[in-house]
């Protein structure tokens, strides 16, 4: 290895994938632990034995202790070894359980086994290019809804919104809304309820967000939902607000979408697209929070499903500079950028295809 060789460098990035391995189990048991209610019902308890928290949770005991093992090794829960009981505490569960919404990061480590699912057909992919399709992500749907729960739907009346001057007033007046890639559509019911004198639109390419945004959707009489693609959106000029969360990124065709989404708009309307803060410069990227998990997501799944249709495979991390220049070509004028003051993650872009006045 030559004279140049660090010791004490090594050692240090040893010790640091060590760590990175124990926070990868962390991350797969916390997802077992939200998705089986287990967190949930550690926080209702005073400090109890392995039978009455599986009693309690309706689960067996047997994996319930090995699981409380776990989380006592990664110091998530405490354990009294006298008395044999284990808690869950109040500061912990405030970032670990539903009732912490809009702040439970249990929900977000349910990314690591649906990505992990599909490991082996990335590893094809490395060899052979091409993607893999949105289906075989299993979960997707589902973990997607409360992310959007979480970083959209909570946001979105008393932040979101408020971004755009004087859109609030026009959502109560009556306005036309289209929103691309809306899943399972949880944020446009909730825009949907709050203003019935708008009118509502849906649009994804996954007749299965589809299929479970109709069965949510309560019947508002506002609210439609349209299986499509984006770049086939044939709707000049029949909206005042079009949304897209997280969703033009892993797009087949951003450009095009892109370009339809700016057709589609009235001359005063607007655009409203949410991406993921990156900066179109790695080594930029690199210093920002959640910086792997986000390029990992990118690769894993943005990409991937893009380049399955034969698409751009843009990913996750397009960043700022490529992003204000898609939406320049695409036809808009009038590009600003926001951010929300607790969201260190997430960008909003407000885009017009005039100045506003």
């Amino acid at each position: 290895m030559g004279t140049g060789f660090d010791a004490a460098r090594a050692e240090r990035f040893a010790a640091k994938l060590i760590r990175a391995l124990d926070g990868a189990a962390l991350g797969l048991m916390a997802s077992v632990g939200h998705r089986t209610g287990l967190f949930d019902v550690m926080r209702d308890l005073a400090p109890a034995g392995s039978v009455e928290i599986a009693t309690q949770a309706g689960l067996t005991e047997r994996y319930v202790r090995e699981w409380l093992h776990a989380m006592t090794s990664a110091g998530v829960v405490e354990h009294d070894p006298a008395a044999g009981t284990f808690a869950l505490p109040a500061e912990h569960a405030a970032s670990l359980t539903r009732a912490a919404w809009p702040n439970n990061l249990a929900a977000s480590f349910q990314w690591i086994p649906l990505l992990a699912a599909v490991e082996d057909e990335i590893v094809k992919c490395f060899a052979r290019g091409g993607g893999v399709p949105c289906a075989a992500y299993g979960r997707f749907d589902a973990v997607m809804a409360e992310e959007s729960d979480q970083r959209v739907v909570a946001r979105l009346l008393e932040e979101v919104l408020p971004l755009v001057p004087g859109l609030p007033e026009r959502l109560a007046g009556g306005a036309d809304v289209l929103d691309v890639g809306c899943g399972s559509g949880r944020a446009l019911a909730r825009l949907a309820e709050a203003f019935p004198n708008s009118r509502f639109t849906g649009l994804d390419a996954s007749a299965r967000a589809i299929e479970r945004a109709r069965i949510q959707a309560g019947g508002l009489p506002n609210l439609r939902f349209e299986v499509g693609d984006a770049a086939a959106l044939d709707e000049a000029g029949c909206f005042d607000l079009v949304t897209a969360f997280d969703a033009i990124h892993h797009q087949a065709e951003p450009a095009a979408a892109l370009a339809r989404v700016a057709a589609a708009l009235r001359p005063d309307g607007a655009f409203v697209m949410k991406e993921v803060a990156g900066t179109s410069d790695v080594h930029r990227d690199a210093a920002r929070p959640l910086a792997t998990f986000l390029y990992t997501v990118s690769c894993l799944h943005c990409m991937a499903v893009s380049l399955a249709e034969g698409g751009a495979g843009l990913g996750a991390m397009w960043g700022q500079r490529t992003a204000r220049r898609m939406l320049a070509e695409a036809g808009f004028a009038a590009v600003e950028v926001q951010a929300l003051p607790d969201d260190p993650v997430n960008l909003y872009y407000v885009a017009r295809k005039a100045p506003a006045l």
